[in-house]
């Protein structure tokens, strides 16, 4: 195998990685409006007051239950990976990916990727026939 050859196989995995991290990063948001840590520790701290307060079981499980969910919730943020350069990545590497795999304008757009983000990587629109 040439170097040029071993150069290609490694550019074409480096796109690869970086297109999958961004795509996956638009998989996992939720759609509506984003949650800040800031709000999250706000509903943690009162739903920790009302835990201290609550007298019926039932309740208590429901509070507990929403403690642990805040709780996830706050480590996911913690440890998401910044979608911002994740998308400075993905316009970095999709334009020569996409041409090399036949990818479409239409194909990116469908599965969920902003059109400002495709026009920054010089991805044109295609037309549906």
């Amino acid at each position: 195998m040439s170097d040029e050859h071993k150069e290609a196989l490694a550019q074409g995995r480096k796109e690869a990685r970086a297109i999958k991290a961004y795509l996956s990063a638009l998989n996992s948001r939720k759609p509506g409006r984003p949650v800040s840590k800031e709000s999250l520790h706000t509903r943690l701290e009162k739903v920790s007051e009302k835990l201290a307060a609550a007298d019926n079981p039932l309740e208590t499980v429901d509070l507990i239950q929403g403690k642990l969910d805040i709780e996830r919730t706050l480590s996911e943020l913690e440890n998401a990976q910044d979608v911002d350069s994740l998308e400075a990545g993905f316009i970095e590497n999709v334009a020569p990916y996409s041409q090399r795999k036949g990818v479409s304008y239409t194909a990116w757009r469908e599965f969920g990727v902003p059109a400002t983000v495709l026009r920054k990587a010089g991805i044109k629109e295609t037309r549906r026939r």
